[in-house]
């Protein structure tokens, strides 16, 4: 019996009695408390068609920030709150943030409007910087940040690195990184001076590794997996399903750029088999009034997996407990 498959077990079985458990290289659960997982998109309500942001709040208190992307009002934003811990899966501009929006409700679910440019720091640097927040990424980019850091005059040890295999604990959340299929070439719009001129001119972009998804282990046992952008992998099912046991998944369905809604479907029925999943990187408006369109990539992923879905709709606070469950403010 896999790691995954023994760590699920007990951690079912502490959550129904309340009890702690801890093993050989098993993540410790505690049974109580929940996970709050707020999307933030650029239209209250919706799930629209570059959102990528998601605020995890771990029982203890600790709030980490996914892909904080162009739909964060940067730092003054106030939906972020409290940030302790910013995560980046890759460099594309619609992660990082290489423009954001004003505010929310600015232009259509389907075109927002992103007047603010953020470049060369990108959004992300900025609410890590005004937050005193620590960035945790792989590969190489964590020299990126370093040095972004220290450009705007915070410390640069706040840019910390975790590789595939490794873990560091922050703030009583484990996070590890493991490996995406993506690209992950920085845009010569976030560098200054020569090499910036030569990159553009020549129609390239700098490398800083390859890019990531990662796993959370919360306080209360709940163990999440961020696909980040990425095509179907073996690691989802050795890694992420079998060795770290994930019960949530926050699954990335846009098509061309990443998986698309059937490929994210056979990841989640068969390769990492969680309790529950939720969409992202959806590339188009999926939902009006808070409710998925159908004919949408959104409604065909709903529609293909086997688990309960949870559309992320922008400012709805989802909880969860260490099972994986939604038990507040589930569809």
């Amino acid at each position: 019996m896999s790691n995954g498959i023994v760590r699920r077990t007990l951690v079912g079985i502490a959550a129904s009695a309340g009890l702690f458990v801890a093993g050989a290289g098993l993540a410790q659960a505690q049974g109580d408390g929940q996970v709050k997982v707020t999307p933030l998109g650029s239209h209250d309500g919706e799930f629209c068609v570059v959102d990528r942001a998601m605020v995890f709040e771990d029982p203890n208190g600790t709030r980490i920030l996914y892909d904080a992307g162009r739909t964060v009002a940067g730092a003054d934003d106030p939906r972020l709150g409290d940030i302790d811990v910013v995560l980046v899966s890759h460099m594309h501009g619609d992660h990082v943030g290489d423009r954001r929006i004003e505010a929310v409700n600015r232009g259509a679910c389907g075109s927002p409007e992103f007047p603010v440019v953020t470049l060369p720091q990108s959004n992300t640097v900025d609410i890590a910087v005004a937050k005193q927040a620590t960035i945790v990424t792989g590969s190489e980019m964590p020299a990126f940040f370093a040095a972004k850091l220290e450009a705007a005059g915070a410390d640069k040890s706040r840019s910390q690195l975790v590789r595939f295999g490794a873990s560091k604990e922050v703030g009583g959340v484990k996070i590890t990184t493991v490996p995406a299929v993506h690209s992950n070439g920085v845009s010569p719009s976030f560098l200054t001076g020569p090499l910036a001129e030569h990159l553009k001119a020549a129609g390239v972009s700098a490398s800083v590794g390859p890019p990531t998804g990662y796993v959370l282990t919360f306080s209360n046992g709940l163990v999440v997996y961020l696909s980040g952008d990425t095509g179907i992998t073996a690691e989802q099912k050795l890694v992420v399903a079998d060795h770290y046991g994930a019960e949530l998944v926050v699954m990335n369905i846009g098509d061309t750029y990443t998986t698309g809604p059937a490929e994210a479907a056979y990841v989640i029925n068969d390769l990492i088999k969680p309790r529950a999943v939720i969409p992202s990187h959806a590339n188009e408006p999926a939902t009006e009034g808070g409710k998925v369109k159908e004919g949408t990539r959104t409604a065909a992923f709903r529609d293909a997996v086997n688990v309960p879905v949870h559309i992320p709709l922008s400012g709805r606070t989802m909880a969860f407990n260490g099972n994986g469950k939604c038990v507040d403010i589930c569809d």
